[in-house]
């Protein structure tokens, strides 16, 4: 017989009914909606998939003098019957977060769409000048890196993705003591969906050069134990950052065996704006093992699943222009060096219309032999239009 046990998720609505009498709440609502062309791996659909991508926010922020918490759900919506009948789609609906409850309901089919709702992030906390206690579904921040974050097995982002940052949500008690106005010490604690727990340290302090880190986490499938350092260099104007993890994990094989994987993995990169509106982002990727598009795909809902790259060498590189208070663009490149180099290219073009409508153009785009990383990959063009009030 299973224990039950007082989720996470509980002890964060708790947090949130404190003193609700005298609360202050800010709420806010976000629609994002992508209309998409996107190319398709079906050799019968030459054409490619052309659908439409919503997805409806509610925010809810509260505090209490120290006290604070968060609530924020989701209703998307997927329109276009090629696109949900296509492999593709199928992908899509794997991932789940990694939670011992459920944050979203099936997807539900309708004539030409799909949509289903989600808990995107619910917690709540403390904080005053040398404590922080963040309790419940929530992000956690680790490692310095633009494009790749090695160190971070909670919520890495997905640098190849439409909207990088978009992550699932950990269930975790996550405290941080703030031991002098240079250094403070993170402790986390996250439970999995099958109810065993992850936890985190962290120290950072700042050196005579820059902030420094060390970071571990340790679970029952994984250890790590990595670093970060980021700082100016000299007078230059120039923000130089190097992020680095040691792992030991347990994976899953084709042939439904476990295999014990040891590595390193480290970025370098560095950051410089221009007096004139331009910003330039530099960073190199270094990983000691690779891993195959059948390891990958099979090791989908492992805890190092942003780790596992296929080549040794990757390049990044993205520029970004303020044309005006309305207009701003980049593009952002990425070279992924192996026997066969591949590149991923994503231009972007983003107009403010005001406080509450922006609208982004951009794309997607995938270069290389249909053997190398980025070949076999189909080139997505997008329109995404925000209202926020």
């Amino acid at each position: 017989m299973k224990t039950k046990t007082l989720s996470l998720l509980t002890l964060s609505a708790l947090l949130l009914s404190t003193s609700a009498l005298q609360a202050e709440f800010d709420n806010r609502v976000e629609n994002t909606n992508f209309t998409l062309s996107q190319g398709s791996l079906d050799p019968n659909n030459s054409d490619g998939n052309f659908y439409n991508y919503d997805r409806f926010r509610f925010r809810s922020d509260y505090t209490n003098g120290d006290f604070f918490a968060t609530f924020i759900g989701d209703g998307v919506n997927y329109l276009g019957r090629d696109y949900i009948q296509s492999p593709t789609f199928k992908f899509v609906q794997l991932p789940e977060a990694d939670v011992p409850f459920q944050t979203q309901t099936e997807f539900q089919d309708y004539g030409e769409g799909s949509i289903y709702a989600k808990l995107y992030r619910f917690y709540g906390g403390y904080e005053d000048v040398d404590n922080r206690l963040v309790v419940g579904l929530q992000n956690i921040t680790m490692g310095v890196g633009r494009f790749w974050n090695p160190t971070n097995l909670f919520n890495p982002r997905n640098t190849y993705a439409i909207e990088p940052d978009e992550v699932f949500g950990v269930a975790a008690v996550n405290y941080t003591r703030h031991i002098n106005e240079t250094s403070d010490v993170m402790m986390v604690a996250s439970q999995k969906a099958d109810h065993s727990f992850k936890y985190a340290l962290s120290y950072k302090a700042f050196l005579e050069y820059g902030d420094f880190a060390i970071n571990l986490v340790t679970s029952n499938e994984t250890l790590m134990a990595g670093y970060e350092f980021e700082a100016n260099l000299g007078d230059t104007g120039i923000e130089v950052r190097s992020e680095g993890a040691y792992i030991e994990n347990t994976l899953k094989t084709l042939t439904a065996q476990e295999d014990r994987r040891e590595f390193f993995q480290g970025i370098l990169g560095a950051d410089y704006g221009f007096i004139n509106g331009i910003t330039l982002t530099v960073e190199g990727f270094y990983s000691s093992e690779t891993f195959s598009q059948g390891e990958i795909f099979i090791n989908y809902d492992s805890e190092i699943a942003s780790n596992l790259v296929f080549s040794n060498l990757y390049l990044g590189a993205s520029v970004s222009y303020v044309f005006n208070l309305v207009l701003s663009g980049g593009i952002a490149y990425i070279e992924s060096f192996n026997t066969q180099n591949s590149r991923f290219i994503s231009p972007s073009l983003n107009y403010a219309l005001n406080d509450y409508n922006t609208f982004d153009l951009g794309a997607m785009l995938y270069f290389g032999e249909n053997s190398s990383e980025f070949g076999l990959a189909q080139d997505s063009l997008f329109l995404k239009y925000t209202l926020a009030f």
